[in-house]
């Protein structure tokens, strides 16, 4: 059975909106906009999109993705509805839900479209186009968080899309459950690592680190604009889970401080039984 063809439009040319552009571009046939306020980033993604997303042709969109920061997703697809394709499917890339899920659910809802929050579980230290990468996406999870009412049929769709560019799997969850989970896994490691980089130790560990350091520090190189955004409006899942790594470090350094030899092998047992348990 021959597949349907798209009409998908593509609002934000960053990471990782480049890179599903150009994942869309490399491994199917669908028809591609899309559009950057960057006029650099949209003149390089020209021979990539059969054209510049402009109001005319978002009319025509069956799909459309924002890869913008929260807000500016938000604003976008609240001044832009009477411009959108009846049926059209909406999805954001954002790395927050509940705030795009609480502002724009509704809207669509009325206005009969489908929303859909997206967050693909890949990246890198670099941002922008030029960052951007066709296989950027492969064997990574996407997570799917459908507003209520959404079909199981759409919901399949954009599911099986993000199959053909190259996830390796599609994990279907709330957006509640989402920010609780993205403020452990991804946000906090955002702010741990900056936070240790701060440590004047820094500046002299040349010759003194190996794979601990570099892995640790890795996400210290971000996007400042980006993740402020993202953990104020994340703030309370975020503090929460600082809160919790607060409680374990002074588990340690009390341990340390009061030289407890079998308090702190404890410690650092059960955390490496946790570690092997989740099996990673």
């Amino acid at each position: 059975m021959e597949k349907r063809l798209f009409h998908i439009g593509i609002v934000g040319l960053g990471l990782i909106g480049g890179s599903l552009a150009k994942a869309l571009d490399k491994y199917t046939s669908h028809v591609l906009y899309g559009y950057d306020q960057d006029a650099q980033a949209l003149e390089l993604a020209g021979e990539m999109i059969d054209g510049k997303l402009d109001n005319k042709l978002l009319s025509q969109c069956d799909i459309l993705f924002l890869a913008l920061y929260p807000q500016a997703a938000v604003q976008y697809v609240l001044e832009h509805m009477e411009f959108f394709k009846p049926g059209c499917l909406i999805a954001d890339l954002c790395g927050v839900k509940r705030y795009l899920m609480e502002r724009l659910a509704a809207p669509c809802q009325a206005h009969g479209f489908y929303y859909f929050g997206c967050h693909p579980m890949a990246g890198r230290e670099m941002w922008g186009y030029s960052a951007s990468d066709a296989d950027l996406f492969q064997g990574a999870s996407m997570l799917l968080a459908p507003m209520e009412g959404a079909s199981q049929e759409d919901a399949a769709l954009l599911s099986d899309l993000f199959l053909e560019i190259g996830f390796g799997r599609v994990e279907k969850t709330t957006p509640e459950k989402h920010d609780s989970m993205i403020a452990f896994t991804s946000q906090l490691a955002h702010v741990v690592s900056s936070a240790y980089i701060k440590s004047p130790r820094a500046l002299e560990h040349d010759g003194f680190s190996a794979g601990s350091y570099k892995d640790l520090t890795r996400v210290a190189k971000l996007n400042p604009q980006m993740w402020t955004e993202l953990f104020l409006e994340n703030g309370d899942m975020l503090v929460r889970e600082i809160d919790e790594i607060i409680l374990h470090l002074t588990e340690y350094r009390e341990a340390i401080l009061d030289n407890d030899a079998d308090r702190l092998y404890d410690l650092l047992d059960t955390g490496r039984k946790i570690k092997e348990g989740l099996g990673q």
